[in-house]
């Protein structure tokens, strides 16, 4: 018998986003986004080799973390024989408090030689509400991970078990995922590009701008499809500007 060391993390969630800058983050591309935060001062929002399971599918909300160590064996006898203590176990206890909104951001080290999550806990984490997961790890059992219908992003997939290679250390405290600083309530967004990570005091500015940015880009785009030249064109200049601003700058991203 293991007994891992005792819990010294609140497992409790962030605060909720707000309702618009969320609505407005699910109408934007990550492709936006990374221009919107480089202008913010933020170089590396987006996770290398992190790709979606199933395409097609928007993912918003805010972050719930967990973080993987390497697996050893004096702590992690227990689980590799298969025995999993549901109120001690840090990935357990995640998966039990992950609530409406939330994305959980598995911090695997970029390794992917086992499975970091499999569909039977991500189907327990969609009926609490959460809104997606994210690792820079591999999934296991990927296509039941899909099928649970949760925007799920991985860099690979695997039929080990976690415990193999990882263990479980603890939750809501900062990890690293595909290479970005996550912080628990940071804004989560996918696409089918990956996933983008923006810090939580830059969520509403960087939303606002983001909706403006592809406004301008879908009145840059017309004019380009319609034969103009990109010269003056894009990026836009003076003139370019001064017709977008008379044009009313109509519609929604």
């Amino acid at each position: 018998m293991t007994t891992p060391p005792a819990r010294d993390y609140d497992p409790t969630p962030s605060p909720p986003l707000a309702a618009e800058a969320t609505e407005r983050l699910a109408r934007v591309s990550t492709a936006t986004l990374t221009s919107v935060l480089l202008k913010l001062g933020i170089r590396t929002p987006f996770m290398r080799r992190v790709r979606p399971v199933a395409m097609g599918r928007r993912l918003v909300g805010k972050a719930y973390t967990l973080r993987y160590v390497p697996m050893r064996e004096d702590l992690d006898g227990d689980a590799l024989e298969g025995r999993f203590d549901n109120l001690a176990n840090a990935q357990r206890v995640a998966v039990e408090h992950v609530g409406p909104g939330d994305v959980m951001v598995i911090d695997a080290r970029e390794q992917v030689d086992a499975g970091t999550i499999g569909n039977i806990l991500v189907t327990r984490m969609r009926v609490r509400g959460a809104a997606g997961i994210v690792t820079d790890g591999s999934f296991r059992d990927a296509a039941g991970i899909a099928a649970v219908g949760l925007p799920a992003y991985s860099a690979g997939t695997h039929a080990a078990t976690n415990v193999t290679i990882h263990h479980p250390v603890d939750v809501q405290r900062p990890v690293a995922c595909g290479g970005v600083a996550v912080y628990p309530g940071d804004a989560i967004v996918g696409d089918d590009d990956g996933v983008i990570v923006v810090p939580r005091h830059l969520v509403e500015e960087s939303a606002a701008r983001a909706i403006e940015q592809e406004r301008r880009e879908r009145f840059i785009l017309a004019r380009i499809s319609g034969g103009a030249s990109i010269i003056g064109t894009y990026p836009p200049d003076a003139t370019t500007l001064a017709a977008y601003g008379e044009a009313g700058a109509s519609g929604e991203a």
